[in-house]
């Protein structure tokens, strides 16, 4: 028989997970259109119930978002600069209804090449907190999104929050889509950098949907620190290596088109990180 639960404690809900498999249910915008009219044939575990588990909380080292924490909840919480990238992105996580009950954790364990939210949070180093009956245990972002809708998540686990340490710098979001609004991104980049005495002294690139998973540009961020904060951050990127991408060719464009067309929206990102004017959201269709 399929059950169905809304446990009011993480406790509770930890204590269900561990007597067999569930399907969470949290904002709904992936489960609901992957069942369609489908009968439901799994057991249903729904969270809305927890508040613990929404909200943004600052300790002495990090901040730390809920797993139930909306895009518009995002949107709404005043964060350092560092976080602008994040903000820009919740932006584009569909219309301002899904924004407002979307969870920042479900577009991490979808696990799609283009969630939004990945790039943002890969710049400002976040981690994931997996939570079982027994054990916390925390996984880099990185290490938590495995491949195309596969994540670290074992028997039992379920995700309770995203932590960042306490970020410095600015950052900004650029995505790629056949037009302006509600689209699947073609590329997207999140750009983070730290600039002291008009130079790059830290920064953190992340581009999505041009490989299984988000992926982080080492090349680029090492040629861009140590370099002058000015426009000619735009030509060292265009020179730079790009080895972690691996981008396929579908509807939305050729594996070559992506990779032409990520290096000038990194260049974009990068430049609008590089000022102190970076206060909206950018989409280019």
């Amino acid at each position: 028989m399929i059950r169905y639960a809304k446990p009011t404690t993480v406790e509770e809900a930890l204590a269900l997970l561990g007597e067999g498999a569930w399907r969470i249910l949290a904002g709904g915008t992936d489960f609901y259109p992957a069942q369609g009219t489908r009968p439901v044939r799994e057991n249903v575990l729904d969270i809305n119930a927890l508040a613990s588990l929404r909200g943004v909380a600052e300790t002495d080292d990090h901040f730390v978002i809920g797993a139930r924490t909306t895009w518009t909840d995002i949107i709404r919480r005043p964060l350092p600069p560092a976080f602008d990238a994040l903000k820009q992105a919740a932006r584009e996580v569909g219309s301002p209804q899904i924004q407002n009950v979307a969870s920042v954790a479900g577009n991490l364990c979808n696990a799609s090449p283009a969630a939004d939210g990945v790039p943002g949070l890969l710049v400002l180093d976040a981690e994931v907190e997996l939570r079982s009956a027994a054990a916390t245990r925390y996984l880099p972002l990185s290490g938590f999104i495995l491949g195309n809708r596969r994540t670290a998540l074992t028997p039992g686990e379920m995700v309770t929050a995203i932590r960042v340490p306490k970020p410095a710098g600015r950052s900004a979001f650029v995505k790629l889509g056949a037009r302006r609004y509600l689209v699947i991104s073609i590329a997207m980049v999140a750009a983070r950098l730290v600039i002291e005495d008009a130079t790059v002294r830290d920064a953190a690139i992340a581009v999505g949907s041009c490989s299984a998973v988000a992926r982080r540009l080492a090349g680029v961020e090492a040629k861009l620190i140590g370099s002058p904060a000015d426009r000619g951050l735009a030509a060292i990127v265009q020179s730079a290596p790009m080895t972690e991408l691996s981008p396929i060719a579908d509807v939305r464009g050729s594996a070559e088109y992506r990779l032409d067309a990520v290096r000038e929206i990194v260049a974009r990102a990068v430049l609008m990180a590089a000022t102190e004017t970076n206060d909206h959201m950018v989409a280019v269709a």
